[in-house]
């Protein structure tokens, strides 16, 4: 059965929040659940990773009676960088833990750098309890460059394969999920990683830590053109944006207008704004909300629990 299905479990920037007030959208960071022609695929390892594991060790246990017969745990997750908002979930995955799960997590870093060496370094070791070494599942850590394609198969492993002309995806499978990238550097320090899902002729585009430009980012627009589903940083109104007393000019993140633009340059089907300001509680975000309602739904506001299904 085909399924392209797309779940918000992390909607926030810079760091988690937990009060009454922020209960309507929730304050764990940047996650965003997509499962597609069966397979699990998680944008950004924020504290709303945590959430998936905990759902998924649910479902493993049920599946069977011991771990010999139980249904192993596989995902692909796709790490736009490594602040530390994008990978706080990490080491509380609980899936980590169990030794026939298997994880494929991709990224790029700085070069001359190793992805796995970076979390090893920034995740596990000094703090936290448990070296990257330790954990009992199965890890595979991977760099990935704009050259390259990841297609992902139904119970099979993932294949990289290199894009070196526009044609070279034209033999994928009709029930082939090929995910594709590109590096911006509109966020400092090491730019961000932009990702496209396609699955089943639909397009989910990801593009979250990226600031615009005079006149709009011409890279996106190109790469993101005629997607279905554009989730767009929008951290900031452009009120604080352009504040006199702390402006936000050279943060690395969008305004909601900047978002709304580059919707319209790409022509995407439906945008949700994602990655808020931990300062914009409940009553903040629903007069943000209220605002862009003149868009007519073509443009909605990120929540913990948003399910969106492209199919």
């Amino acid at each position: 059965m085909s399924e392209f299905k797309v779940k918000f479990r992390g909607v926030r920037g810079s760091y988690p929040i937990a009060k009454k007030e922020y209960l309507k959208y929730g304050g764990n960071t940047s996650c965003v659940e997509v499962y597609a022609g069966g397979n699990l695929i998680v944008l950004d390892a924020g504290t709303g990773l945590i959430d998936v594991g905990n759902e998924l060790l649910e479902h493993y246990i049920a599946s069977g009676v011991d771990n010999d017969s139980r249904t192993p745990i596989r995902a692909t997750v796709l790490l736009s960088h490594i602040h530390q908002d994008h990978i706080q979930g990490f080491t509380f995955f609980r899936p980590l833990h169990i030794p026939s799960t298997v994880i494929n997590v991709y990224g790029n870093v700085n070069y001359n750098e190793s992805l796995s060496d970076e979390l090893a370094e920034l995740l596990f070791g000094k703090s936290f309890p448990l070296d990257l070494g330790d954990i009992a599942g199965n890890l595979n850590i991977r760099n990935i460059a704009e050259t390259d394609a990841i297609i992902l198969r139904r119970g099979e492993p993932p294949v990289i394969k290199r894009i070196e002309r526009q044609d070279d995806l034209a033999s994928t499978g009709e029930d082939d999920v090929v995910i594709t990238c590109y590096r911006s550097y509109a966020h400092p320090q090491e730019g961000v990683i932009i990702y496209k899902i396609s699955y089943k002729g639909k397009v989910l585009v990801y593009a979250t830590d990226k600031e615009s430009y005079l006149g709009g980012d011409k890279k996106l627009a190109n790469f993101a053109r005629g997607c279905n589903l554009l989730i767009h940083d929008a951290q900031y109104t452009t009120e604080d944006y352009m504040s006199s007393f702390v402006p936000k000019q050279g943060y690395g993140h969008s305004t909601f207008d900047m978002a709304v633009e580059c919707q319209k340059q790409v022509n995407a089907e439906q945008l949700v704004f994602f990655h808020f300001d931990p300062g914009y509680d409940d009553e903040k975000l629903d007069e943000i909300n209220e605002h862009y309602k003149a868009l007519g739904g073509k443009a909605i506001l990120a929540y913990e629990g948003l399910e969106i299904d492209l199919l």
